[in-house]
C-alpha cells in the first residue's frame, strides 16, 4: 500500500515546489512593477533633458548629468519649501509623540474619572468628522489660517496613536509607578523619568508614522495656507506638477546650466527624488520599531 501511494506523494511534493517557485515569481514581478518607477524616475533626474527628448532611456542615463539636482538646490523658491517641510517635521514630530503619549499615559489608568466617556468620545473621532467646510472654519476662526502652526497645533493629538501607546503603558509593571509613588514622585515626573525612557519602541514607531505623513502631506498647505513662503515641498511640487504653466512655474535656470541639460520635467523629477530620500534611508533603521508597533496595535487596549 505505500508502495502504491507513493508516486502521489511524489507528484505532490512536485506541485508544491512549483507552487513555490510560481509564487516566487509572481513576488519577482510584483516588487519589480513597485520598483522600477522610482528607479526610472531617477534615471531620468540624472540625464540630460534633451538627450531624454529622444526616448529610448530605461536602466541607464545616457548622457549622465547632475544639473537637475543642481537646479533644485539653487532655486530659492525650492530650498525654502524644503526648509518649511523639515522644520514642520520636526516640531509637529516632537510635539505630536510627547503630547499624545502624555494624554495616552493618562487615558491608560482606568481609574480616571471619566475615562469610559473619554474612550467614547475619541473613538467616535475615528469614524466621524465633521466635514472640511467647518475644520476651515475652526482653523481660521482660531487664527491658524495662514501660519506654519497650522501645521503643528492640529495634529498635536491623534487618538489612533494613543491607543497605540496606551496597550504599551499597560504592559508596563505596576510596580515601578509603586515604587516611584512611594519616594515622593508626581504623576508627570513618573512619566518623563520613568515611562518615557523604556517606551523607546513605541515613541520610535508613533515618530516614523507622524514623521512620514508630515513629510509627504501636501493638502494641509494646498487648504490652510495661501502665503507661499510658507508651503512645504510636497505643496510646492503638487502645485507645480498641476500647473498649465509648470514650464514657467518650476525654475530660472541658474548661471552655468544650459536649458538643453535641464527643463521643467528633469527638474520636477529631481525634486521629487531628493523629497522621497530622506525617508528611504530613514524607513530601514526604524523598520523594526514599525513591526513592533503594528503588533502592539494589535493587542487589546
Amino acid at each position: 500500500m505505500k508502495y502504491q501511494h507513493r508516486p502521489s506523494l511524489h507528484r505532490q511534493l512536485a506541485l508544491a515546489k512549483a507552487g513555490e517557485r510560481a509564487l516566487e515569481l509572481f513576488m519577482v514581478l510584483i516588487c519589480f512593477v513597485t520598483l522600477y518607477p522610482i528607479w526610472y524616475t531617477v534615471v531620468i533626474s540624472l540625464n540630460e533633458s534633451a538627450d531624454t527628448m529622444l526616448g529610448g532611456i530605461y536602466w541607464w542615463p545616457r548622457k549622465f548629468t547632475l544639473d537637475s539636482y543642481k537646479a533644485v538646490f539653487m532655486d530659492k523658491n525650492i530650498v525654502k519649501a524644503f526648509n518649511v517641510t523639515i522644520w514642520r517635521t520636526l516640531f509637529a514630530t516632537v510635539g505630536s509623540v510627547f503630547f499624545t503619549s502624555m494624554v495616552a499615559y493618562a487615558f491608560s489608568k482606568r481609574y480616571l474619572m471619566g475615562h469610559k466617556f473619554y474612550m467614547m468620545l475619541g473613538t467616535i473621532t475615528m469614524f466621524f468628522g465633521g466635514g472640511l467646510i467647518p475644520y476651515f472654519i475652526l482653523i481660521k476662526s482660531i487664527g491658524l489660517y495662514d501660519t506654519f502652526w497650522v501645521y503643528v497645533i492640529p495634529g498635536l493629538f491623534n487618538f489612533w496613536n494613543a491607543l497605540i501607546f496606551m496597550s504599551f503603558f499597560r504592559e508596563i509593571p505596576a510596580a515601578l509607578e509603586e515604587s516611584a509613588h512611594i519616594d515622593g514622585a508626581n504623576d508627570f515626573t513618573i512619566f518623563l523619568k520613568i515611562i518615557l525612557p523604556i517606551s523607546t519602541p513605541v515613541l520610535a514607531t508613533i515618530a516614523l508614522f507622524v514623521g512620514v505623513w508630515n513629510w509627504n502631506d501636501y493638502f494641509m498647505g494646498v487648504i490652510f495656507v495661501n502665503n507661499p513662503d510658507l508651503q512645504p515641498i510636497q505643496t510646492f511640487l503638487y502645485r507645480v506638477i498641476a500647473s498649465a504653466t509648470a514650464s514657467r512655474a518650476v525654475v530660472a535656470m541658474p548661471v552655468g546650466i544650459s536649458g538643453g541639460q535641464v527643463n521643467s520635467q528633469s527638474v520636477q523629477l529631481a525634486t521629487m527624488v531628493v523629497t522621497t530620500a530622506p525617508i528611504i534611508v530613514i524607513y530601514p533603521f526604524l523598520q523594526k520599531y514599525f513591526v513592533k508597533g503594528i503588533m502592539i496595535g494589535s493587542i487589546k487596549g
